[in-house]
């Protein structure tokens, strides 16, 4: 892992993408995507006080597996860079930060959101980018299979993808690959990127349970099984799977 950098801006390399790479399946999912289709690729990670901070210690296993399972993406793999935000989520307190049950709150959201998330980590990763020329910044955020949040939404990236070129006076693109796939088309992209090896990769040593559990592996993978979480990685997996016993016909 690299400390941020202290030196001067480096050239813009629009042949270049930073991926924010939490340790989720749907990071993952798009970092393998970034790995296909950029000649070079480097990662960021946020700590911001979440329960579920397992996640992080799975982004090290996780790039490894890639790069050894798939050579030619481990060349493509560059420095990885972890943010601590800490202070952010505190003051943005969540399900997700504090121990508290899983609910909706009054406005109808689920109070595992987490106020702007999402904005301020694109607008970390596009200040690190800036630096390190690296104008793409690709995301797993989704409005299809998602738990409502209003950071998530493909028009709320728009708005900020421009914001943020003039505050910064350089240009920016936010891909978001995943964003209009159900769960179960995100496993069916796995499948396309990388065939069974991927899969398993995203199956075993991703974490996406809100709970930080990671004592049992499901089919789908690690996690207590009831979150919303967990919940909808596994619904994903099961409709993907059963695709896929359809596609191949009677036996």
């Amino acid at each position: 892992m690299s400390s941020l950098p202290t030196e001067a801006s480096e050239p813009r390399r629009p042949e270049a993408a930073l991926v924010l790479f939490s340790g989720g399946q749907d990071s993952t999912v798009c970092l393998a995507w970034a790995l296909e289709r950029y000649a070079r690729v480097e990662t960021i990670g946020f700590f911001y006080g979440q329960r579920h901070a397992t996640e992080l210690e799975q982004r090290g296993p996780i790039r490894e597996a890639l790069a050894e399972t798939f050579p030619d993406w481990g060349t493509r793999l560059g420095p990885d860079h972890l943010v601590d935000l800490g202070g952010y989520g505190a003051i943005a307190s969540s399900a997700l930060t504090e121990a508290r049950a899983i609910e909706l709150d009054r406005n109808g959201l689920p109070n595992t959101f987490v106020p702007g998330r999402n904005l301020v980590f694109l607008t970390v990763a596009a200040a690190l980018g800036c630096r390190r020329g690296l104008e793409t910044l690709v995301g797993g955020m989704c409005e299809t299979d998602f738990s409502g949040y209003p950071d998530c939404r493909r028009a709320t990236l728009d708005s900020l993808e421009e914001t943020i070129a003039l505050g910064m006076d350089a240009p920016v693109v936010i891909q978001t690959p995943l964003m209009y796939l159900t769960k179960a088309e995100t496993w069916g992209l796995t499948h396309r990127l990388g065939g069974d090896p991927l899969v398993e990769i995203v199956r075993t040593l991703t974490h996406t349970c809100y709970l930080g559990q990671r004592d049992t592996l499901h089919p789908w993978g690690h996690g207590c099984g009831t979150c919303p979480a967990c919940e909808l990685r596994a619904s994903g997996w099961q409709v993907w799977q059963a695709g896929r016993v359809s596609e191949m016909g009677p036996a």
